[in-house]
């Protein structure tokens, strides 16, 4: 029990988001579309009944409040992107997946692609995220 309590007195408003991200990431269907933004209680279709699986979001320093970017490279290219994905969080460490810009610029359901391209961050380095509209990764 103390464990447990200890957990959740030190577990910050920044991993409560996320662990609430990865959570809705893992089940990736719901119907309730009427709310947005990071506290939204689930992914969902869109009215096309495209199902999404992925809330990207941007990261926020807490040194110096800038955005955070990271490289990445993808078929052979390199770039550098804002935008992330919540894979896993580990105590006070969050692993995200990279996601770019999708090259298929006629496909509007999808504006990130997965790059397989990962960083860990301790999230005491993170001042604030920004959740972006749900979407599909592959």
């Amino acid at each position: 029990m103390d464990n447990l309590l200890n957990k959740e007195c030190h577990e910050t408003s920044i991993s409560k988001i996320l662990n609430f991200i990865l959570e809705l990431q893992k089940c990736a269907e719901c119907t309730d579309l009427d709310t947005t933004g990071c506290d939204k209680p689930c992914l969902g279709p869109n009215s096309t009944g495209f199902i999404f699986n992925t809330r990207p979001i941007t990261l926020y320093s807490c040194c110096t409040g800038s955005l955070w970017t990271m490289p990445y490279t993808l078929n052979e290219t390199t770039g550098t992107s804002t935008v992330f994905k919540i894979e896993k969080i580990d105590d006070n460490c969050a692993t995200f997946e990279i996601l770019a810009p999708n090259p298929d610029t006629e496909n509007a359901l999808i504006p990130y692609v997965s790059t397989r391209n990962f960083f860990t961050i301790n999230l005491d380095c993170i001042l604030a995220i920004r959740c972006l509209n749900d979407t599909y990764t592959n």
